[in-house]
């Protein structure tokens, strides 16, 4: 029986990772995947191919606005067939990428479907054959897929989830989109400008409702102009398929039943982690609707069982959250010195247009916390570099403790806000206060320089507004 420092299973952005660093410290690693490919869901219908849809409806949106750039642009079209080569071009490439990273560092792979058959064993199961591996510890890293509502049938062509539209042949006319979190705004951002009619509905009462309050307020002013129809306190009643799509019944805020029909339906609703089938019954690890538990270091009440990613308990379901849980599980492995997860460090990214980042606590969660609250804002109106882009819609929120200018949250919407907001992801990982980062020297003319701006404003010191 091969026997392992630690088998991972799962190769999601959270497992290859894992994996990969695992091996780099030394341990022999096995990663178990259940299909025959590797990358998980963010690379194969996940993160990768929606952000090439987002930049493709970018470059479209650019031809749309090319008067306003000074170019003449006439009969521009869409290969819609050549877009879905190009998503499938670089999802192939990321994926052989991930193969060749685990030959370079001797990572074995193994497929089939991975599951506990007891202490130090693994069990893979394969065309009706079982075979089981030693493993002195073992990462779960399976992941998450997306949820549906009760009573609504996901049948792959016109109600959707995440998955299936990604694989649309044509680009509906019409779709209304269940969910105003990332996946819900993100298509409607990409259907919207490659010129479907989009409506968003929403159960609580703003989009993106994990952001700052003030960011769900000009994203859902920024939606409305693109013309999407938005409907929040909307609760789906049923959604039934017809000959020209689906309907979707649902109560407005009011209280009274409405239907809106569309060529497709988008469910966009959250989802459900994937830890069935995993043997975690023959553990002392806690689950709780199909979560598991763990500490800041990903290790679950079953020694040596580590759990990372979608599928733990009150964690960011994130991919880049996933990775680091990643590091940190097997540093403690391999008995290295590494920090414990803080979802406060955590970055949020939101690809829609315009863009969201966040770092931190909200306005709102900061003042519930207790802290002496300040706040800044900088308009991106007041930034050279996105009014070269024609870009200056938003603005950049900054949350800071009053007297001693620690830095509690920051958040911004507009031009590459996905991109900038790594620099207040540096600044709270490294405790720097508002002086610290008014002292620091942006380059000009840059999107990101509104950052320095956003934080001397929390002392009414901007410069450009």
């Amino acid at each position: 029986m091969a026997k392992y420092d630690v088998v991972v299973i799962g190769s999601g952005p959270g497992g290859y990772v894992a994996a990969i660093r695992a091996a780099q410290w030394g341990l022999r690693v096995a990663v178990v995947e259940k299909d025959s490919f590797l990358g998980g869901t963010c690379l194969h219908v996940g993160c990768i191919p929606t952000k090439v849809f987002l930049h493709h409806a970018d470059i479209y949106d650019h031809f749309k606005r090319a008067e306003e750039f000074g170019f003449e642009v006439k009969d521009v079209k869409i290969k819609w067939p050549s877009i879905l080569a190009r998503k499938d071009k670089i999802v192939k490439k990321h994926a052989m990428g991930i193969a060749s990273l685990f030959k370079k560092h001797k990572v074995e792979t193994i497929t089939g479907w991975g599951k506990i058959a007891g202490p130090g064993r693994v069990s893979v199961e394969k065309d009706g054959k079982t075979t089981e591996i030693e493993a002195t510890n073992v990462l779960l890293a399976t992941g998450s897929e997306a949820r549906s509502l009760p009573g609504v049938e996901i049948d792959g062509k016109v109600v959707l989830t995440n998955r299936e539209i990604l694989g649309l042949q044509d680009i509906p006319k019409s779709m209304i989109v269940v969910g105003c979190g990332a996946v819900g705004v993100e298509f409607a951002s990409i259907f919207r400008t490659f010129g479907s009619e989009v409506t968003l509905l929403e159960a609580v009462s703003r989009v993106v409702p994990l952001e700052d309050e003030e960011i769900s307020a000009e994203l859902h002013k920024a939606l409305t102009k693109k013309g999407m129809r938005i409907e929040l306190e909307a609760k789906v009643e049923s959604v039934k398929k017809n000959a020209n799509g689906a309907t979707v019944t649902y109560k407005d805020k009011a209280g009274k039943s409405q239907t809106i029909s569309a060529e497709n339906v988008l469910i966009a609703v959250g989802r459900r982690p994937l830890t069935e089938n995993l043997g975690l019954e023959k553990t002392k690890a806690k689950v709780e609707r199909g979560f598991v538990h763990t500490n800041a270091f990903l290790e679950t009440d079953e020694p040596h069982l580590y759990a990372i990613g979608d599928i733990v308990a009150g964690l960011p379901q994130l991919a880049h959250a996933a990775s680091m849980e990643g590091i940190i599980a097997v540093g403690r492995m391999a008995g290295k010195q590494v920090q414990p997860f803080d979802r406060k460090r955590c970055p949020n990214a939101t690809y829609c247009e315009p863009q969201i980042g966040s770092i931190g606590l909200t306005e709102k969660q900061a003042r519930e916390a207790g802290f002496q609250v300040k706040t800044g804002k900088f308009p991106f109106i007041g930034n050279s570099k996105a009014t070269i882009l024609g870009q200056h819609e938003g603005f950049i929120k900054v949350v800071a403790e009053e007297k001693y200018g620690e830095i509690l949250g920051v958040h911004a919407i507009g031009p590459l806000a996905t991109e900038i907001i790594a620099e207040p992801v540096a600044a709270l990982g490294l405790e720097a206060t508002l002086d610290d980062m008014a002292a620091t020297i942006h380059a000009h003319p840059t999107v990101w320089e509104a950052m320095g701006d956003a934080f001397n404003s929390v002392r009414g010191m901007a410069i450009n507004i």
